[in-house]
């Protein structure tokens, strides 16, 4: 991008009067007045006649904004990745790379992600990456896809298909303020991926750690929490006998820089060097799992493959992360709708998930119902996924989703129009449908609501069905671990859309001790607070 800036620079300068010409100087001079008697604009005069303008064009062109970090179309700042080896090795911190660093550290959660709970990983890979969730600043595009299911999994990795993929910012602050760590992805594909692979690994330990190194640096500078190693073409032998040794470097000097980090290898090559997915842990990829902190692995298997991988993960199984393609693609057990079908097979023998491509629901069904398919979705897998805790005080959220048709501040209408910025998403609570007890047909569901927001764009609606004779409905927004202090502030902002007799409270209820509830809880009407306020009370 080139702009060309003109400048005039304007130069007064006095012209010195050399000697008179001859002709001149013969000539009779007229009489003059005494000094005194001058007139004074006629010596203003003079001076302006003996006066000369001279402009000067400065013209110079600018440094073009570097491509990798400015959008071409609008300059704003943009996350980037690496398309070759050469780009990464060559990389160094850089003034523009400020704008992808991510601000939000990771949140405090129990149960810890080193906990042997199986987990649930999330693999975001959406028509080839880096859509509007690039622009770091955000942007105004209608209905974009938004991911609010956080409770429900422990690890998000963005994947694309360019060589060294750096998760957008937006998605590492949202995800950090869930307590959910953040991978990118290191992939090599077809005869291109086989060379660049013999490049740094068929060669000595300098090569291929001079790629883990850059690797770890990256993570570390822009603050997100590790890989996900994903080689599917043919090694070399020489190649392939140095990538548990990549690994195990990579892994070993991310650890060391970035706590709690991860490096996961998805299930592709075998230690001879050959393409061959397994869909399984087994003897002829087993070394690359014993390499680094998990396995990812392909997805067409059945429950003999789950039933043999017991044997090959020892106490690892919560590093064994199955695959399940939400598309559908291939031989599997389950996906879109029916995924319920394979996590409950994945549950059944204690490994962990490994969701991908969940934004089926976005990408290839109608967009007007996003939310409802979204909620459809990951309400099919709710049982089979454990949730973790909020574990640090104080907790605030306005619920928002981090887009929205207008933009609100604490009840006040500051603009309107769409808006997308994944950076301002806030915590978002256990969503559900909770169908109430007994045979009265009753239930509550929560939504995300942007046609009302308090703080953001959006806000947490709550609507069901309550039969006369049920009085009271708790439904569960959060779930927290926290020593509690021995004064607690709890504040509320709702609106009431229907029965004007509905109360609506905030209620603490500890886990450990059944039907024990923290009481005297006070509720202040927000109304009468404003009327108060208006009287000088």
């Amino acid at each position: 991008m080139e702009a060309s800036t003109v400048l005039t620079r304007a130069t007064v300068r006095r012209l010195r009067q050399g000697p008179a010409a001859p002709e001149a100087m013969a000539r009779k001079e007229p009489d003059r007045l005494p000094r005194r008697q001058r007139r004074p604009g006629r010596r203003i005069k003079e001076d302006q006649e003996a006066a000369a303008v001279f402009r000067e064009v400065v013209s110079f062109t600018p440094d073009p904004l570097p491509v990798r970090y400015y959008d071409k179309d609008t300059t704003e700042p943009i996350s980037f990745y690496f398309s070759s080896l050469e780009e990464l090795l060559a990389w160094t911190p850089h003034m523009e790379d400020g704008f992808n660093v991510a601000l939000e550290p990771l949140g405090c959660r129990q149960p810890p992600l080193s906990s042997r709970r199986p987990r649930t990983l999330l693999c975001h890979d959406m028509m080839g990456g880096y859509l509007e969730d690039r622009f770091i600043q955000g942007s105004a595009v209608q209905n974009p896809y938004s991911f609010y299911h956080w409770q429900y999994i422990d690890i998000f990795v963005y994947f694309s298909h360019h060589t060294v993929t750096i998760p957008p910012v937006g998605w590492t602050n949202a995800a950090h303020r869930h307590g959910v760590c953040v991978l990118g992805t290191f992939i090599t594909e077809w005869n291109d991926g086989a060379r660049l692979c013999e490049a740094f690994l068929a060669g000595e330990e300098r090569s291929y750690q001079a790629v883990a190194d850059r690797l770890v640096q990256i993570a570390q500078f822009f603050h997100f929490d590790g890989w996900l190693i994903n080689i599917e073409n043919p090694l070399s032998l020489a190649a392939v006998r140095n990538t548990p040794l990549f690994l195990r470097y990579l892994t070993t000097q991310l650890h060391r820089q970035v706590p709690g980090s991860l490096v996961l290898w998805y299930d592709s090559v075998l230690q001879s060097g050959s393409l061959k997915w397994q869909d399984e842990l087994n003897e002829h990829n087993r070394v690359f799992f014993d390499s680094c902190d998990g396995f990812f692995t392909n997805y067409n298997w059945r429950e003999e493959h789950l039933e043999r991988m017991l044997g090959q993960a020892g106490e690892r199984l919560a590093d064994v992360y199955v695959g399940v393609d939400v598309f559908a693609r291939g031989n599997v057990v389950g996906g879109r709708f029916d995924t319920d079908k394979s996590l409950e097979l994945i549950r059944k023998h204690g490994f962990s998930a490994a969701l991908f491509a969940p934004g089926w629901v976005y990408e290839c069904l109608e967009k007007a119902d996003f939310f409802q398919n979204q909620d459809k979705f990951w309400s099919l897998l709710q049982r089979f996924l454990p949730t973790h805790s909020i574990c640090s005080l104080p907790f605030i959220t306005s619920f928002c989703l981090g887009m929205g048709t207008r933009r609100v501040c604490y009840g006040q209408e500051q603009a309107v129009g769409p808006w997308y910025h994944p950076s301002a998403q806030e915590t978002q609570p256990l969503f559900g449908e909770h169908k109430l007890p007994g045979d009265s047909g009753g239930w509550v569901k929560m939504h995300c609501c942007l046609a009302d927001a308090w703080h953001g764009g959006s806000s947490l609606l709550l609507q069901g069905v309550i039969p006369p004779e049920v009085s009271n409905v708790a439904v569960r927004l959060f779930s927290l671990q926290v020593p509690v202090p021995p004064r607690i502030f709890l504040s509320l902002v709702y609106k009431l859309e229907g029965p004007s007799d509905v109360g609506v409270a905030l209620e603490l209820t500890t886990g450990d001790a059944g039907g024990c509830h923290i009481g005297s809880i006070s509720v202040l009407n927000g109304e009468l607070l404003g009327r108060s306020q208006e009287a000088g009370i």
